[in-house]
C-alpha cells in the first residue's frame, strides 16, 4: 500500500467525520487507520485551521466534529478530484518525489 501524503490524511480524518461524526479519539484513529500520536498532531492542526472542532459531551467526554469549513473543504476537494483526474494517473505510473 502506498504511504498517504498529509493532505491524503487530513482528508480521511474530515471524511470520517463528516460521515460519521461527532467522533471520540478511538474512533477516528480506528476508521482513519491514523496511529493516535499522529492524529492528536493532525486534529490540532484541523483545529487551528477551523476545519475541526472540539467539544465535551457530558463532564468530561470529548469528541470532535467537522465544522461547516471543513464541510466546504471536502466538497472543494472532491471537485479538484474530478477536475484533475490526471493528477492521480500521473502518480499511479510514476514515483513523485517529495
Amino acid at each position: 500500500m502506498m504511504r498517504r501524503s498529509k493532505l491524503e490524511m487530513y482528508i480521511d480524518i474530515l471524511k470520517v467525520l463528516a460521515h460519521r461524526g461527532p467522533l471520540k479519539l478511538t474512533h477516528i484513529m480506528n476508521k482513519a487507520n491514523v496511529n493516535c500520536s499522529v492524529l492528536k498532531e493532525y486534529l490540532d492542526f484541523l483545529i487551528k485551521q477551523n476545519l475541526v472542532e472540539e467539544r465535551t459531551v457530558g463532564k468530561t467526554r470529548v469528541v470532535y466534529a467537522v465544522t461547516q469549513r471543513g464541510i466546504m473543504v471536502l466538497k472543494y476537494f472532491r471537485e479538484l478530484k474530478q477536475v484533475l483526474p490526471i493528477v492521480e494517473e500521473l502518480r499511479n505510473k510514476a514515483p513523485v518525489p517529495y
